[in-house]
Parts: C-alpha cells; sequence; structure tokens
C-alpha cells in the first residue's frame, strides 16, 4: 500500500512538471514560432542546396550539360529566395527590437513619473494631516468663541431688561407727575374759562352810555360786584371803543382772547402749536414754465434746497460737493463750492438764518458749513453706512441724522458729539424733527414717531410702500410722506387716523430717495416723477394742479420751492437742474 501511494505521488509531480514544461514551451515558442518556421524552411532549403551541389560535383563529368545548367539555374533562384526571406526576417527582427526599446523607455518614463506621484501623494497627504489638525484647532477655538459669544449675548438681553425696567421704573413718576400736571393745568384752565365767563356775562348785563357827537362812554358808577368786569373793560378799552357791551365785536373780541389763552389744548404739543417759521408765505404761486437750465454737476443730482432768502440755492449731488447758487434775473449764477464729503451728498438743510448749511453724504458722515467758509466746521462721524438725512433740531444746537446702519442719533454741534442713539428695525430713508419729537421713515414702509428724551417709539404708522422722504408743513400740523408705490400721502398730526392720498396718472417715483415737499403756504405738493416731469397737486382739492414735462431726460431726484412761493428748482439724475417760475 505505501508503496503504491509513493509511486502514485511520484507520478503526480512528475507530470506536474510535464505540464509546466509543456506550458513554458508552448508560451515561449509562440513569440518565436516565426523564427522557428523560418529556421527549419531555411534548414531544409540549406539540405537541399547541399544534395544538389552533391549531384552537380558528383556528375561534373556527365555530358549531360543541359541538365546542369538548369540545376544551376534552379539553384541560383532558389538561393535568391532564401538571401530574401533572410533580408526580410532581419527587418523585421531589427524593427521588433527597435519597438521594444520604445516600450523599455515608455516603460522607465512611466516608472518615473509613477514615483514622482507617489512622492507628491505623500506630501499631499502630509498637507492633508496638517490642514485637518488646523481645522481641529480652529473648530475648538469657534467653538469656544461661540461659547463666549453666547455668554456675552445672554448677558446683554439681560442687561438690557434690566435697564428696560430701571428705565420704566424712571419714567412712570415723570408720567404720573404729568398726568397730575396736566390734571392741574386743566382745572386751572377750567376754572379761567369759567371766571372769563362769568365776567363776559357780567359785562354783556351792563349798560354803557356812549356819546355820539365826541365818541366817548360814560359808564355809571361802578358797583361792588362789577369792579372785576370794569377791570376787564379797562384793559381791552381799544376793543370795547364806539361799541356798546353787547355788540358782536365786543364778544368776538373776548372769545377770541379767551381762544388764544386756551390755545394749548390742541393735540400737538404746546412747542409744536407755537412754531413760528422764519418768514411767512402768503399764497404760493403754482409754476407754469421753464425759465433756466443747466447742467449744475459734474454727476447726478441727489437734493437741492433754498434758504430763507429765497435767492440762494444750495445744491448736492455724487461729485461730493454742494454748490451754491444766486437767483439773478431769472437766472442761476454760482456763488461758490463747499468742499470737504468723500463721497455724495444725499441731503441738504439751512438753518433758518440762511448763513449754516447742513448735508448729509454717502461717506457715513453729516457735514456742518457756514456759507463763508468751503471747508466744514463740524463733521459728524459715527454711523457704519451711509448717512440719508441730516436735520437741525428745534433748538438748532442739536442735529439729528437717520442712516442706513438702521439707528438714528441726536449729536451735539458744539461738541461734535453723538448723544443718543435710537436703534430701528429697518433702513432709515428720511427724518424730520421738532424740539422733542422725531418722526423717520425706512424702508419696512413704516413711518415712526419717536420721543428724544426718552428714546422710545411712541407710534408706528404702515404706509403702503417703502417710504423715500418726509417733510412737514410750515405749521407743523400735517406730514407728508413719498412711498415706492407711486402715491404721496398726507398725515394728520393731531390725528393719526386721518390720511389723505395723492395719486396722478404718469407719475412715478423714480427711486428710494425720490424727495416730495410742501410749497411754503402748506397749499400745495411737489414732486418729481421717473419720467422727467414735477407734479403739482392742490392739498385742498387733493387733485393734480399742474404737471410740467418735457425739461428732464432723467429721473427726478428732488425738488424745491423758495418761502416767497415765487420759484421752484427741480433736479435730476442726469445733473441738470430746472427754474421754474408763473409766467
Amino acid at each position: 500500500m505505501a508503496t503504491s501511494r509513493n509511486f502514485k505521488q511520484s507520478e503526480t509531480w512528475k507530470r506536474h512538471i510535464i505540464r509546466q514544461l509543456k506550458h513554458r514551451n508552448m508560451t515561449q515558442m509562440s513569440v518565436f514560432q516565426d523564427i522557428i518556421n523560418s529556421y527549419h524552411s531555411l534548414l531544409e532549403k540549406s539540405k537541399q542546396r547541399a544534395f544538389i551541389t552533391k549531384g552537380i560535383l558528383g556528375t561534373g563529368t556527365s555530358p549531360c550539360r543541359p541538365s546542369s545548367e538548369d540545376s544551376l539555374e534552379s539553384l541560383k533562384t532558389t538561393t535568391g529566395e532564401l538571401a530574401y526571406q533572410v533580408v526580410e526576417l532581419q527587418q523585421r527582427i531589427q524593427i521588433k527590437e527597435a519597438t521594444l526599446d520604445e516600450q523599455h523607455t515608455k516603460l522607465n518614463e512611466v516608472q518615473n513619473h509613477l514615483s514622482d506621484v507617489t512622492s507628491e501623494h505623500s506630501t499631499l497627504q502630509d498637507r492633508v494631516a496638517e490642514v485637518q489638525e488646523a481645522n481641529r484647532l480652529l473648530k475648538q477655538s469657534y467653538d469656544a468663541l461661540l461659547e463666549k459669544h453666547r455668554l456675552i449675548d445672554s448677558t446683554y438681553r439681560n442687561e438690557k431688561s434690566r435697564s428696560s425696567d430701571i428705565l420704566e421704573h424712571m419714567i412712570r413718576p415723570k408720567q404720573q407727575a404729568a398726568v397730575r400736571m396736566n390734571h392741574r393745568n386743566e382745572r386751572r384752565v377750567r376754572a379761567r374759562e369759567a371766571s372769563l365767563h362769568k365776567e363776559l356775562q357780567m359785562a354783556a348785563c351792563k349798560k354803557v352810555n356812549v356819546d355820539e357827537e365826541s365818541g366817548n362812554m360814560s359808564p355809571p358808577k361802578p358797583s361792588p360786584k362789577c369792579e372785576t368786569s370794569e377791570r376787564l373793560q379797562r384793559s381791552h378799552r381799544p376793543l370795547l371803543r364806539s361799541a356798546s357791551a353787547t355788540s358782536p365785536r365786543f364778544i368776538n373780541s373776548l372769545k377770541g382772547l379767551f381762544e388764544r389763552k386756551i390755545r394749548g389744548r390742541s393735540v400737538c404739543s404746546s412747542d409744536e402749536d407755537h412754531y413760528i417759521p422764519i418768514g411767512v408765505c402768503l399764497a404760493a404761486r403754482v409754476p407754469t414754465k421753464a425759465i433756466y437750465t443747466l447742467d449744475a454737476h459734474e454727476l447726478g443730482i441727489n437734493a437741492v434746497r433754498f434758504s430763507t432768502s429765497s435767492n440762494l440755492l444750495a445744491t448736492g449731488g455724487t461729485d461730493r460737493v454742494i454748490k451754491l447758487w444766486d437767483i439773478e434775473a431769472g437766472t442761476l449764477q454760482n456763488r461758490g463750492t463747499l468742499n470737504g464729503s468723500n463721497e455724495g451728498i444725499t441731503s441738504i438743510e439751512f438753518d433758518p438764518t440762511g448763513t449754516r448749511i447742513l448735508a448729509a453724504s454717502y461717506d457715513k458722515s453729516a457735514l456742518f458749513w457756514k456759507l463763508d467758509d468751503c471747508i466744514p466746521k463740524v463733521t459728524l462721524t459715527g454711523h457704519s453706512r451711509k448717512v440719508t438725512a441730516a436735520r437741525f433740531k428745534y433748538s438748532q444746537k442739536q442735529v439729528v441724522t437717520g442712516s442706513a446702519d438702521r439707528t438714528v442719533k441726536i449729536w451735539e454741534l458744539q461738541r461734535a458729539a453723538c448723544i443718543q442713539t435710537i436703534d430701528v428695525l429697518s433702513f432709515c430713508s428720511d427724518v424730520v424733527c421738532s424740539e422733542y419729537l422725531i418722526i423717520s421713515s425706512h424702508y419696512d414702509r413704516k413711518i415712526r414717531f419717536w420721543d428724544s428724551r426718552a428714546a422710545t417709539c411712541t407710534q408706528e404708522v404702515a404706509v403702503q410702500g417703502r417710504v423715500t422722504s418726509l417733510d412737514l408743513c410750515p405749521d407743523h400740523r400735517q406730514l407728508l410722506s413719498c412711498s415706492r408705490d407711486n402715491s404721496l400721502q398726507l398725515l394728520d398730526l393731531r390725528n393719526s387716523n386721518d390720511r389723505v392720498l395723492f395719486r396722478a396718472e404718469g407719475f412715478k417715483c423714480g427711486s428710494d430717495s425720490t424727495k416730495a415737499i410742501f410749497s411754503p403756504d402748506g397749499s400745495y405738493l411737489a414732486a418729481g416723477s421717473a419720467d422727467g416731469a414735477v407734479y403739482i397737486w392742490s392739498v385742498n382739492s387733493g387733485m393734480l394742479e399742474k404737471r410740467l414735462p418735457d425739461m428732464h431726460s432723467a429721473s427726478i431726484s428732488a425738488v424745491a420751492w423758495s418761502l416767497s412761493g415765487e420759484h421752484v428748482v427741480s433736479v435730476d439724475t442726469s445733473r441738470r437742474a430746472v427754474l421754474w417760475r408763473d409766467v
């Protein structure tokens, strides 16, 4: 059994070796098969040649001469064919050797490139590891900063809530005191009203003798009950001359006096009721014709404003300067230039004296000039984005600015310092103000009313479109707003629900900073349109009063009306200014 098993194993490995030898023989012979076949053919032909040569030599003296000659010819032919095949095989061998050399060269190049790529791959892997480590460290730092920010934000919110509580706690006693003061004032006014009413009744019951020839009154001796009435008559004697005590003139005079004394009971504040503008326009004239046109700036014009003298005009544009113009004989004569802004001008305002000018700029600041100096006297910086509006406050010692950074700031001119910042929820496009009231317009379609003493929003009024500008009526009782829904809206400040909307066919608000204004007597509204025309509405009728076309080739950005009511100036985004007048 063991012997047979050993025999089978020896037979198995022998067969395995034979199969490997056959396989190697087949694989190696396939490469040189053509050469082997050619070699075999050469061997056969060589044997044939030797055989023929042997036959020729053996029969060299044979008398059969023609047969040997045929054999020689055949030998030559066979030899030539063999030589040709040898040459052809040598050429094929050379070609294959050249191909093999080329393949070896390419293989070496590929191996070199592979080594370079392998080296670069290892370098990139090291760099990836370094970047991943750096990212891990940055992620740790970011997480730490995020946690720190969360803690700071939580602290800020707590402090803000605490400050709001403290402010409310501080304001509440003042509000209560104000209510008590208002109550006392109301009782005092009512007592004064009752006293005046009683004196009026006593004066109406008293008879006065009038001497028609001399025009003098000879009242009878007063009784003790009528002493107060007599004092009242003596204090208002010019009102009672040549009239009886019961005449309508006497009663109307006392009523007028009484109404003047209790005038402070309107919805507006007393300071606004007593606001008296410098200069009075009895009746503004609606312009009908353009009397002068010029290219006032090198680039588009954003703002225009008349001074209180009505003969001085200021324009500001994207060329970074404010130009002053004198109106002489129906023309605009350049008076000078105010420099100092690093970007375009967005708004202009004169002070009531007409000797100082305030402007807002795209360079995140507001600038203040005196007209006798072309360099700004004060520059107010502190906003983080462009300043869209700058206005004098009621006292003229402070300035209010509105900005695209969603803040409204109050500045003290003397120190050029911001004394109060009001945070708003939206881009501020314009502001107007009185002593304690600030009104701002915004891109979120709202007009906000602020109490500057407490920096609190007292009221929000929603409109139909993005608000582009605001303007106060000369008596500070109505507010005009212009919005991107191509309309103007008039708001009664004494009753915010009382609103009037002004539209016109063809009128289109051309930009987010288009300015609309009141006439100096408050009877008309004026605004420029994207079609290059000036539209004027009547406040009383609510209808379009006049359309002034064909002088502007671009969208009108702002309109100004002189305080005398005589001239109107419109400016557009293509640097043109047009002077209009009623001709």
